[in-house]
């Protein structure tokens, strides 16, 4: 029998082999509602840079959704631990400890760094909670009441480190610490072992064509398109139906399979319902966030959120996530971080000797989806005092500085002297070509940074920033205001004109770098005098004086001195020595 697999939205089914979009209809609080989650972090091991930049990466999305959508009630952004399985059950045991005592140890370490960093997430969730175990069981039944488990003796290979079950086409042989050959998983080289027990199935293989169209008929769904491609090709080979369960005896550290104490869900169904979980699942309020959810994720653990997450969704008759955002991974001076290697970089020593707003810039700045950056202290340093000590606040200094701007004021734009198109400057004008690019850069600057963040490539958008303020710090260079004299009344006009152009350039550059820069950007436009009611995308109106409209600031108070924008890093040379390593 040929089952059909669709699920329920807005009261609707939608079927996944309809020729029309695979998601149907889209909710139509889709553009005003999103919802953005980090994967949960493995409690076996403290936290790490790879895991900061996870939530990193959503929480400049979601602080970038925020100034779109300045309502509280529009935006939720989870992240949490993943506290089950064996892998936590074995370290707890090495540990000398109770599973629960390393979870709360662990998670708490997680909670602290991410508070630390400045990460806005509206939900911690640990899969210990009750909440999360009666959405698991409930999810469980919704897959049986459909048919879609069954229970069966299930044989191959099991990677405990990677928790799943592997193919022989992705098990390889290598010499193990004796020199004897020793199977390991062909993608993590973690070692594997022959697994024969019987389990709950879930018949993974009935979703092969479904999530094909899904994925064929919504090129975006996953992003960068590398891993939207590779999934699909991964689609081309065989989908055996997957385990669900362990044996209890074997597996005691989880959520009991309802109905059969005998049996504990498999850690990776139990640990990807907690997506459903934050949006209150299975209440009826999930519906509505559901459709608006984009996970990030590292690329690891794409098969998981790319084809088994998506599969069992369709099973429990829900639409797949409306986007997986992936990235790479971080090394360090070149070598993967590894405790073997010992070269695993701590974030709360980073956050402490770069800033938070520092190494939040750097990792973002630096960091690109679709391959492995690299970590090493010098190019911190050299980055952040270039780009935020020396051009950022450098800029600012110069335009807030007693000398140049005696008044404290965001001075007059004066038409005549930079009309609205070149070939009107007249006698007094003195905008030159250069002037014009500018003006038309920035302009652009806050569409072009919203396409980069839509296409998940922050770290253009980083660089489209870091472009305008180097062509704002050579119009005032260009120009030299410091050369110009308030009492000529020749110089006056120009002079603040150049100075309102560069406090505008200012104010987009300080508006733009609060997803990523929180604290900078706020220390920046309070120095503007720019009211925490008229810090979003909707209020940047960019020169609009240039444009024939009155401007809000001009004439008005710049804030009180906040001090230095960014500290210059290279100082002290002991802080170019590696973090600390753990």
């Amino acid at each position: 029998m040929e089952l059909q697999f669709g699920y329920l939205l807005n009261n609707k089914t939608y079927e996944m082999n309809s020729s029309s979009d695979p998601l149907g209809v889209r909710d139509d609080t889709r553009d005003a509602r999103a919802y953005f989650t980090t994967p949960i972090f493995y409690v076996n091991a403290a936290p790490h840079i790879g895991h900061l930049y996870s939530a990193l990466l959503a929480d400049a999305l979601c602080r970038h959704h925020r100034l779109r959508v300045p309502s509280a009630a529009a935006t939720r952004f989870s992240t949490g631990t993943d506290e089950h399985g064996l892998k936590i059950q074995q370290a707890a045991a090495a540990a000398g400890l109770a599973p629960s005592e390393l979870c709360d140890r662990v998670s708490a370490q997680f909670q602290q760094l991410f508070r630390e960093a400045d990460i806005s997430s509206t939900d911690f969730i640990r899969t210990t909670e009750a909440r999360h175990r009666m959405a698991v069981q409930h999810f469980w039944g919704v897959l049986k009441a459909r048919g879609l488990l069954y229970k069966g003796l299930y044989e191959g290979w099991y990677c405990a480190s990677d928790e799943c079950f592997l193919p022989e086409a992705k098990v390889t042989r290598q010499p193990g610490p004796s020199g004897d050959l020793c199977p390991v998983s062909l993608e993590s080289g973690h070692p594997v072992s022959w697994t024969k027990e019987e389990n709950y199935i879930f018949r993974l293989s009935q979703f092969r064509e479904p999530l094909q169209r899904w994925l064929r008929g919504d090129p975006q769904a996953i992003t960068p398109e590398p891993f939207h491609h590779a999934v699909l090709q991964w689609l081309e080979e065989e989908l055996p139906d997957l385990s669900v369960s362990r044996r209890s005896s074997h597996l005691h550290w989880g959520i009991p399979v309802p109905g059969d104490d005998s049996q504990t869900i498999y850690v990776w169904l139990d640990a990807l319902v907690n997506y459903l979980t934050v949006i209150g699942y299975p209440n009826p309020e999930f519906k509505s966030w559901w459709p608006t959810t984009s996970h990030i994720i590292g690329k690891d653990i794409l098969k998981f959120h790319a084809i088994y997450w998506p599969a069992l969704l369709l099973g429990a008759g829900m639409s797949p996530p409306h986007r997986i955002y992936v990235h790479s991974h971080w090394t360090v001076c070149g070598q993967k971080m590894s405790k073997s290697l010992g070269n695993v970089v701590d974030p709360r020593t980073c956050l402490d000797r770069y800033t938070v707003d520092g190494f939040r810039y750097f990792l973002l700045r630096q960091g690109v989806p679709n391959w492995d950056c690299d970590y090493y202290g010098e190019k911190v340093v050299k980055l952040l005092d270039s780009e935020l000590a020396f051009a950022l606040g450098g800029l600012l200094n110069r335009c807030t500085a007693n000398r140049i701007n005696p008044s404290g004021t965001y001075p007059a734009f004066c038409t005549t002297c930079f009309p609205s198109e070149p070939g009107l400057v007249g006698p007094t004008g003195r905008a030159q070509a250069e002037d014009y690019a500018l003006v038309s850069a920035v302009a652009t600057l806050p569409k072009q940074v919203a396409d980069h963040y839509d296409n998940f490539q922050i770290y253009k958008a980083l660089e489209a920033v870091s472009s305008c303020v180097r062509q704002t710090n050579g119009f005032v260079q260009r120009h030299a205001p410091w050369k110009l004299n308030w009492e000529s009344p020749v110089d006056a006009p120009w002079l603040g004109t150049v100075l309102h152009v560069a406090l505008e350039c200012l104010r987009v550059f300080g508006t733009l770098l609060q997803p990523v820069t929180p604290s900078l950007a706020d220390k920046l436009l309070s120095r503007l005098g720019v009211s925490a009611t008229e810090r979003g995308l909707g209020e940047l109106h960019f020169l609009p004086r240039f444009y024939g409209h009155p401007c809000p600031f001009e004439g008005r108070r710049l804030g009180p001195e906040t001090g230095v924008l960014f500290p210059r890093l290279d100082q002290s040379r002991a802080w170019l020595v590696k973090a600390h390593k753990t």
